[in-house]
Order: C-alpha cells, then structure tokens, then sequence
C-alpha cells in the first residue's frame, strides 16, 4: 500500500535537527567501520574478477581517458569533490519550500537509504580502484590533480584531513545513489524542460565521474542504485508507522478526543446549532408539538 503525503508542512527548525542527527551517525559510523586493509583490497579484487566475468569493463578505459585528457579529469575532480555535498541540500531546500507535501517521504528516503549504505560499508569495507597495486592499471585522479583543488591525496578530504575519511567506503556508492535520488525528484517535481534534462544529466554524469576518477567499480554504482530502491520502499512503511504512533498519542490526550466543536451533536435541515429546529420551534402560547397540551410559555 503506498504511502499517502499529509498536508502538514514540517518544522524548519525540527528538520535540521532531524537531518544533523542522521548525518552525524552515519559520519560517525563510516569512520568506526574502516575495515581491515587486507580484506578490503580482497573485497575490490573480488568485484573486479566479477565484472571481468560478467564482461564489464568500464573502470579501465574510463579512468585512462580521464587521466590522459586534463580537460575532463579536473572537472569530473572538482565534480566528485563538491556536488555531492551541494546539489542535495540544495534541493531538499527546494522540495521544502515549494513541495512540503512530498518533502516527507522524498527526506525519508534519502536518509533510510543513506543509512542503508552504512550498513554496506560495515559489512563489506571495499579498497576503491585507485588504491589497488599499480599492477591493476588504475590512476587515482584526485591525486593527479590535487595541485588544481583543495583536496589531498585522500580522496576527496582537503589536505590534512584524510584521516577524517574512511577510504574503504566504496561499496555501495552513495555518490551514485544520492544522484539518482536527486535525479528523481528534479524529474517529477520540476516544471521546466531544462529540469527534467538535468534529472537524466545529473545521475548519469555523476556515475561517470565516480568510475572514471577511479573512486568506485560499476558495481558499486549498481549497488548505490539498488539502496536506493530499498531505501524508497521502506520510507513508505516507516512513515506509516510514524502517523500510527503519532495518531496514537494524540488519541490519548483529552484535549484531542474531540476535535468537533459540538462534542458530538449534529445539525439537522434547518438547524444553526445542535439540538435547535428553527422551523419547528414551538411560539409562546402554542401548543407543545410533544402533545402534553400545556402551551410552552405556561412550562
């Protein structure tokens, strides 16, 4: 059964708490589920013999055009390195505003899924390409191109702060995963052509960008895709259970039992308030429609 958007519009205030929450734990957790070095790079070797089996071979000629050809690697750096932290918040900001109907459960999403992704990389701490022996025929980018940005030879944590990173995070690719998300809601949200364009742009771009920098395998990025259709299936039945639990406490205040002005009285045809027929009410000296024969104004 899908999920029915409420019309209450969420607090600002409540939001941002929500949000800085999540977000901590799962910083906080990505830091606490390194991994162990060894099985992480057996972990990438393992995805990479799959997709040699499977016939993929993305990674390799990708990550070749990119470090040959600076008038793509340094973009698709600089894309790695700050889209992903801009363009979310960006249009979360913009489905509260304009969208606070469906801001509910697109918000749900994106953090059940990201959270999702955690239990990915606790699970299965992966060694990204660029880290693999040089026999493996990766470059990593973002260390090719460090001089040109903020970041590091860390990824994508400016200088000094690559142990602030957990660089065994690959498996499942939130990049990609957040991207989709993003793509979604520009697509059946916005009202513009150039938005549904860049609802294609933005997933399939970034998706590019992460293998090609040699950040993820293609497997990642699938993965990052499949959290986030999980992730979207049970948003729907967590809010669910949020409305019932809420209904539910509201239900035990007394204040909220009765949430009709007449406490229950109902208007009949002719009537302005409970229990009051105006054109039936008896005039003083008429006799009592009840038929006692007392006039009303003698009672």
């Amino acid at each position: 059964m899908p999920y029915t958007a409420t019309r209450d519009r969420p607090r600002w205030w409540t939001e941002l708490l929500v949000i800085a929450v999540v977000y901590t734990a799962y910083s906080s957790g990505r830091l606490l589920a390194r991994g162990n070095t060894e099985s992480a790079i057996d972990h990438g070797l393992s995805i990479l013999h799959l997709e040699k089996t499977l016939h993929f071979n993305l990674e390799r000629p990708l990550n070749r055009l990119f470090t040959d050809t600076p008038a793509l690697g340094i973009p698709a750096d600089f894309a790695y390195a700050s889209l992903h932290y801009l363009v979310t918040p960006a249009i979360l900001i913009w489905l509260f505003r304009r969208r606070p109907v469906q801001y509910r459960l697109a918000r749900t999403w994106l953090l059940i899924s990201t959270m999702l992704g955690l239990i990915g990389f606790t699970l299965l701490p992966t060694c990204p390409p660029r880290l693999l022996a040089p026999a493996e025929g990766f470059v990593d980018t973002m260390a090719q191109y460090s001089s040109y940005g903020w970041w590091g030879d860390d990824a994508s944590a400016p200088r000094g702060l690559g142990g602030m990173t957990n660089q065994f995070a690959a498996m499942p690719s939130l990049h990609v995963g957040w991207a989709l998300w993003c793509g979604v809601m520009l697509w059946r949200y916005g009202r513009t052509p150039l938005t549904r364009i860049l609802a294609v742009l933005y997933p399939l771009t970034i998706t590019f960008v992460v293998i090609g920098t040699a950040n993820h395998y293609l497997l990642d990025a699938v993965a990052g895709a499949a959290v986030m259709g999980v992730g979207l299936v049970l948003a729907g039945r967590a809010l669910r259970l949020t409305d019932r639990v809420r209904e539910r406490f509201a239900s035990g205040d007394p204040g909220a039992r009765s949430p009709i002005v007449s406490g229950g009285w109902k208007t009949s045809t002719g009537e302005h308030f409970p229990g009051q027929r105006i054109s039936s009410a008896p005039s003083p000296g008429t006799a009592d429609p009840a038929g006692d024969g007392a006039p009303s104004a003698a009672r």
